[in-house]
């Protein structure tokens, strides 16, 4: 059965597509590995890929690549979200799909494979749903504990039915140190975000961007000529995990003006498309964008990398 080629380096990468021939299909992967999407979508190409029997020459291919440590590599496609797919056929591209819709993927690597290669219906994995418990109500007594057939109660209480009241004992002791901690935190996220009129959280500086996602921004605000702040989340674990939270945006980079969460690249984009002068306010004109005042270039003192 065929499998998923993991590509480690740009070379790799060449390599493996000069060596298909013409009419083979090739499957590119691009995930990375803090997005839980690709674990989901890892798992639906590998069931794939195993319902296509290897061929001399082959006639369909997978291949799995980081996002951000090949950027190049996904800059060429206009990757700016993962998971990521794209199938090509002779060094053209014949469909992308990105997200984790498992019908899709499969629907569109079926199609593009032609008859020669899956047979049958993959056996994908399904969506995972929590069904809650039904209680018979009838059956419980005040407690929550469920009444035998005799009309006794029985001693373990179903705590699907129970709900604690304030004459409980504490299970634990207050943790009043995690919450001030938890403010202060966000107290100081608060001022990061409006430490500039437009802030840059990027993985890396502007000079040495440490991800494709990233060095794209950065390159769309310098031609909209936007002034920015950054801030480097390699450099800070505590505000790479607080932001996420407080912000409610998982993924990074993260562009924010005047204080408001914009979103990523793609969303900056999106926003573009649906207005040009989205960055009228903050632009210094076209080409002469870049770094704020040093004020606004936030380097933390610690790294953790």
């Amino acid at each position: 059965m065929s499998t998923v080629i993991n590509i480690a380096t740009e070379s790799e990468f060449k390599n493996h597509t000069v060596s298909l021939p013409p009419t083979a299909l090739l499957c590119v992967f691009f995930h990375t590995p803090w997005a839980a999407p690709c674990t989901q979508m890892a798992t639906v190409l590998l069931t794939l890929a195993s319902s296509y029997p290897p061929r001399t020459p082959p006639i369909i291919s997978f291949i799995s690549v980081n996002a951000e440590d090949l950027a190049e590599i996904s800059e060429s496609y206009d990757v700016t979200a993962v998971p990521f797919l794209v199938l090509q056929r002779d060094g053209k591209v014949l469909e992308s799909v990105s997200g984790s819709d498992a019908g899709k993927v499969r629907d569109a690597v079926d199609r593009h494979a032609g008859k020669g290669g899956n047979t049958g219906k993959v056996g994908l994995p399904p969506k995972l749903e929590a069904i809650p418990q039904k209680v018979d109500r009838k059956e419980t007594n005040g407690n929550g504990a469920v009444n035998g057939g005799n009309g006794t109660t029985n001693s373990t209480k179903n705590l699907s039915g129970y709900v604690p009241n304030s004459s409980d004992p504490k299970t634990a002791p207050e943790m009043s140190s995690t919450a001030d901690q938890t403010a202060e935190l966000n107290k100081r996220l608060q001022g990061l975000v409006k430490a500039a009129p437009v802030m840059l959280f990027m993985k890396g500086t502007p000079s040495t961007p440490q991800c494709g996602f990233s060095r794209s921004l950065v390159g769309l605000l310098r031609e909209q000529g936007v002034r920015y702040g950054f801030f480097n989340i390699l450099a800070d674990e505590e505000v790479r995990q607080g932001l996420k939270l407080w912000a409610d945006w998982p993924t990074f980079p993260q562009l924010w003006v005047s204080g408001e969460l914009v979103g990523g690249l793609d969303i900056v984009k999106e926003e573009l498309d649906h207005n040009p002068d989205f960055f009228k306010d903050y632009s210094a004109g076209k080409g002469k964008g870049g770094m704020a005042a040093p004020d606004a270039q936030i380097q933390p003192t610690s790294a953790s990398i």
